[in-house]
């Protein structure tokens, strides 16, 4: 009979080195982890302090005033609050001017999204040595701040709701252009292939071929985009670019005597972004549910 003795602990001296080894390799990415987190740390205390020491007060000495302008907007709402009505009234054009800004800027970033995410996308792409060009152009797109743009825009076109429009559009098409090449990636090329051996353009071959495909998806991310470009609009306003931000500035700076006016904006800016996040959410699962059953039958 052979020797089983021999032949388990030639066998149990593999299997501790790999434990040895599995357990220096643990310690090794435990010992690496711990010093990541703490230089992280250091640099979150170092960048902290620097912008506090840059500050025009300071965080600690100013920490317990945090409260004290949304209490005074809150107690003069609250004074005044006959007159919330008649003010959610007299801004709801500000309101409509803030949908308008983000549903168009949605609308031109989308159709920009669509024609550059095919164009950067292996195996749709018209032309397929462009492909890193197109890409960098969504990555420049998607990396340059709205509100940046919107500040240049500003200082050319003047205030208004056409600069914030333009910012936003310039920046949604970069992100949903991202967004969509990615839902290309997994769309299936036969019908593609179909089309081609018909004789069917470029165009054609994306209209027919990808876009039915792909067409939920599309527009469940351009759902969500419209979600946030509402605030963008919003925020853009606080810059001169019109809507219902322009109205909450001017209400914030003109200062006591005029706080009711800006709880309204609040409200109506709150209860607006959750109505939108609301409906939003309720399509785009609608969609993404009925596409699986769709599939599924």
């Amino acid at each position: 009979m052979p020797d089983q003795t021999a032949h388990g602990a030639g066998g149990s001296a593999p299997a501790a080195q790999i434990r040895e080894s599995y357990m220096a390799q643990t310690r090794r990415k435990r010992l690496y982890g711990g010093v990541l987190l703490a230089i992280f740390i250091a640099l979150m205390i170092s960048g902290f302090m620097t912008a506090d020491s840059r500050n025009a007060g300071g965080f600690w000495e100013g920490l317990h005033q945090i409260f004290d302008f949304p209490a005074a907007v809150l107690s003069e709402a609250g004074e005044k609050i006959t007159e919330l009505p008649g003010n959610l009234v007299k801004y709801l054009p500000a309101l409509v001017e803030t949908l308008n800004i983000a549903a168009v800027a949605t609308l031109i970033g989308a159709m920009g999204g669509i024609l550059l995410s095919m164009l950067a996308t292996r195996g749709l792409a018209r032309w397929p040595r462009l492909i890193p060009l197109f890409r960098r152009i969504l990555d420049v797109m998607r990396a340059v701040p709205d509100i940046v743009i919107a500040l240049v825009l500003i200082f050319v076109l003047g205030g208004g709701p056409v600069p914030a429009m333009i910012a936003i559009a310039f920046h949604t098409v970069g992100a949903l252009g991202k967004l969509f090449s990615e839902v290309n990636e997994n769309a299936s090329l036969k019908p593609v292939d179909g089309l081609a051996s018909v004789g069917a353009n470029w165009s054609q071959r994306m209209i027919l071929g990808v876009m039915p495909q792909v067409a939920p998806n599309y527009l469940s991310y351009a759902l969500l985009r419209f979600e946030i470009n509402i605030r963008a609009s919003a925020i853009l306003g606080f810059v001169g670019a019109g809507g219902l931000g322009y109205e909450l500035k001017n209400a914030m700076a003109w200062g006591i005597g005029r706080y009711d006016e800006a709880a309204a904006i609040f409200l109506l800016l709150f209860i607006t972004i959750v109505a939108v996040d609301q409906i939003g959410s309720v399509l785009r699962d609608r969609l993404t549910h009925g596409r699986k059953e769709e599939l599924l039958a």
